[in-house]
């Protein structure tokens, strides 16, 4: 039991993660300007085509260190 609620507690930790990309969208001044432009296109929108990757980077490693958590009380619980 007690081996559970270290890792529920471990995997918490990580979904904080997913915070910062939600602040870096939610503070529209910090990215309301046109320049610079990249190919063309103001600041305002690469900047935030730019955060649609970090955010799916930002996920998936999210994913991956709390899915081992989650496995590993999986097995810890079945094993009666």
């Amino acid at each position: 039991m007690a081996h559970n609620a270290d890792a529920n507690r471990a995997a918490k930790r990580w979904l904080w993660l997913l915070v910062i990309p939600w602040i870096a969208m939610i503070w529209v001044p910090s990215y309301n300007k046109i320049d610079p432009q990249l190919w063309g296109f103001p600041f305002f929108y690469w900047y935030q085509l730019f955060w649609v990757l970090i955010s799916a980077v930002i996920t998936a490693f999210v994913y991956i260190k709390t899915k081992d958590t989650s496995k590993q009380s999986a097995d810890h619980g079945g094993a009666r």
